[in-house]
C-alpha cells in the first residue's frame, strides 16, 4: 500500500467510514475522501475506488458479497452493490446490485431500483423500485411501472435486451413503459418472464406480461395484455444486408425514447433539484443523475446519426427514394434532437404542477417518493402532460423533416 493510500484510508476512518480490511481497499490518487461519508458506510475487503466524480452517502455498503470495483460514480443514501464492476453510472437512496454486476456508462438506477446477481446494464434507466433477477443482460433501455416495493415492474431471471443488430448498429433503445406517466409512480407494473429477451427498438405499455420463455420483436403499446409470440418457423433464404424493415418506426422509436430522456432531465431541473439538498453527497448525486441522463441523450443521437449515416447504401444494398431523403436531412434531424428547444415547453401547466408539488411536499415528510405518491390523479395528470407535452414536440419536431407517408412504412 502507497503512503498516500494508507492516508486516504485513515483518513476515511477517522471519518467514520468502516473498512475491516483496510490493507486491502485501493484508492486511485484523485479520489476525494471528502465526498464519501463516513455516516454507516462500510467498505468490505478487496474494493477499489476511482475517480474524482466518485461520491457515496450514508448508509452504503460496498462488496458484502465480492470485491467491488466503483469508478466515478454517485451513490445516493443507503445504496448497497454487493459485488462487480460500477463505471460512471449512479444509483439513488437504496439501490442495490448483486453479486457479479456489470454497470456502465450512462446508467441510473433511481429509489430502491435493484438486481439479483450477475446483471449487466450499459445506458440503461430504472425508475423507482424496478427489479431485475439473475443473469440479466439489459442495456439501451429505459424501464418504469409499479407503485411501490411490493408493486414494481420485473425482468425476470435469464433475460436480455437485445440491442445490436446483423447490420452492426445499436439505433435499438427501447422503452418499457415511459417518463411522462412512469414518473408518477402510480402505473400498472410490467412483468417481463424469465429466459426471454427483447428484440430492440420496442415500446411496450404499462401492465402487459410478456410470457417467459418469449423473444418479443414487436410494438406492444396496448396495456394490459398477456403477450406470447409464436417462435419462429425454420427459413433459409438470402440475407439482405441493411434492409431495414419498418424503418420509420425504427427512426419514430428511437426519437421517442430520446424526447423521454429530455423529459426525464426536465423533471430532475425542475422537480428533483429540491429532494437533494440539505444532504451531505446529495448536490453529487443529482450531479450524476444529471450526467447519465447527458450521457444517455448523447449516446442515442449518436447511435440515430450511425444508422442515418448508413442509409446511403452502399454496392450491396438497394437505396429508395425515402432512405436517400433521410440520409440527406440527417444533420438538421440530429441538431434538433441535440437542441430541441423545450425549455418553455408547457410552461403554465408545468407551474401549476410545481405549485400543487409543493404544496404536497409541505404535508409529507418522507421525501422524494412518498410526495410523490401522495398526489392525487388530477395533479399528476397534469405533470405528466407537461412532460409529454415535451415529448411530443420532440417527436415532431424531428419527424417532421421525414414527413411520414405510403413509402415510409417499407
Amino acid at each position: 500500500m502507497e503512503i498516500e493510500d494508507q492516508e486516504k484510508i485513515e483518513a476515511l476512518i477517522a471519518r467514520g467510514v468502516r473498512i475491516p480490511n483496510p490493507h486491502t481497499l485501493e484508492l486511485d490518487d484523485d479520489v476525494d475522501v471528502g465526498r464519501i461519508s463516513g455516516e454507516g458506510v462500510t467498505i468490505h475487503a478487496g474494493c477499489r475506488l476511482r475517480g474524482a466524480d466518485t461520491a457515496i452517502a450514508a448508509g452504503c455498503t460496498l462488496g458484502a458479497e465480492a470485491p467491488v470495483t466503483l469508478d466515478n460514480c454517485q451513490l445516493g443514501r443507503q445504496v448497497a452493490l454487493k459485488g462487480g464492476f460500477f463505471r460512471e453510472a449512479t444509483f439513488l437512496d437504496r439501490a442495490n446490485m448483486g453479486l457479479g454486476a456489470q454497470v456502465r456508462e450512462g446508467t441510473l438506477l433511481e429509489e430502491q431500483a435493484n438486481g439479483a446477481h450477475t446483471v449487466g446494464l450499459k445506458q440503461t434507466v430504472l425508475l423507482p423500485f424496478v427489479t431485475m433477477g439473475s443473469l440479466i443482460n439489459f442495456c439501451d433501455a429505459l424501464l418504469a411501472g409499479g407503485t411501490s416495493r411490493k408493486d414494481h415492474t420485473e425482468v425476470g431471471s435469464s433475460y436480455i435486451h437485445f440491442n445490436f443488430t446483423p447490420d452492426a448498429d445499436k439505433a435499438t433503445a427501447s422503452l418499457i413503459g415511459d417518463v411522462p406517466r412512469g414518473v408518477m409512480l402510480n402505473q400498472a407494473r410490467i412483468f417481463l418472464g424469465g429466459q426471454g429477451g427483447l428484440v430492440g427498438p420496442v415500446r411496450i405499455g404499462y401492465g402487459n406480461v410478456i410470457a417467459a420463455g418469449t423473444v418479443y420483436r414487436k410494438d406492444c403499446r396496448e396495456e394490459d395484455l398477456l403477450l406470447n409470440a409464436r417462435p419462429l418457423r425454420e427459413i433459409k433464404i438470402a440475407h439482405r444486408k441493411r434492409l431495414y424493415p419498418g424503418l420509420w418506426r425504427i427512426f419514430e422509436t428511437n426519437v421517442e425514447y430520446i424526447g423521454n430522456l429530455h423529459a426525464l432531465d426536465r423533471w430532475y431541473e425542475h422537480v428533483r433539484r429540491p429532494f437533494f439538498e440539505g444532504w451531505g453527497q446529495g448536490p453529487a448525486v443529482y450531479g450524476g443523475a444529471r450526467a447519465r441522463l447527458a450521457q444517455g441523450i448523447a449516446e442515442r443521437i449518436k447511435r440515430l446519426g450511425a444508422l442515418l449515416e448508413i442509409l446511403a447504401g452502399d454496392e450491396q444494398t438497394v437505396v429508395s427514394g425515402q432512405r436517400a431523403a433521410l440520409h440527406e436531412k440527417r444533420e438538421e434531424i440530429l441538431e434538433r434532437l441535440r437542441d430541441p428547444g423545450i425549455a418553455e415547453v408547457g410552461a403554465r401547466g408545468r407551474d401549476a404542477f410545481l405549485a400543487g408539488l409543493e404544496q404536497a411536499r409541505g404535508r409529507t415528510e418522507g421525501g422524494y417518493l412518498a410526495t410523490i405518491q401522495s398526489l392525487d390523479r388530477q395533479l399528476s395528470a397534469s405533470g405528466t402532460a407537461w412532460l409529454q407535452a415535451i415529448v411530443d414536440q420532440i417527436v415532431s419536431g424531428a419527424c417532421s423533416v421525414w414527413p411520414r407517408d405510403e413509402d415510409a412504412k417499407e
